[in-house]
């Protein structure tokens, strides 16, 4: 795990905020995509398992950043069976 961020005096997984800053910036129209959406999920599957501070960070970022509604149904849709297998 990388380092954190604290936001609001909560700690979040700063390499998860980055990965959807580094989505939203630059091309496109600021919304996480499909693709961001899978770099996302792969980001947080890479310790094996879904630490409290990763749900907080997601919580987060599914409530302070765009999505698309295809990534958003995606992503939901996916973490969901991944956790319920962990």
């Amino acid at each position: 795990m990388g380092y954190y961020k604290t936001i609001n005096g909560k700690k979040y997984d700063g390499d998860l905020l980055d990965l959807a800053d580094k989505s939203i910036a630059g091309a496109g129209d600021g919304r996480i995509s499909l693709k961001d959406a899978e770099q996302l999920l792969n980001a947080v599957k890479d310790g094996n398992s879904y630490t409290d501070v990763e749900k907080d960070t997601m919580e987060y970022i599914r409530t302070n950043y765009k999505w698309t509604s295809e990534a958003d149904e995606w992503f939901r849709s996916e973490i969901r069976k991944w956790a319920a297998s962990k």
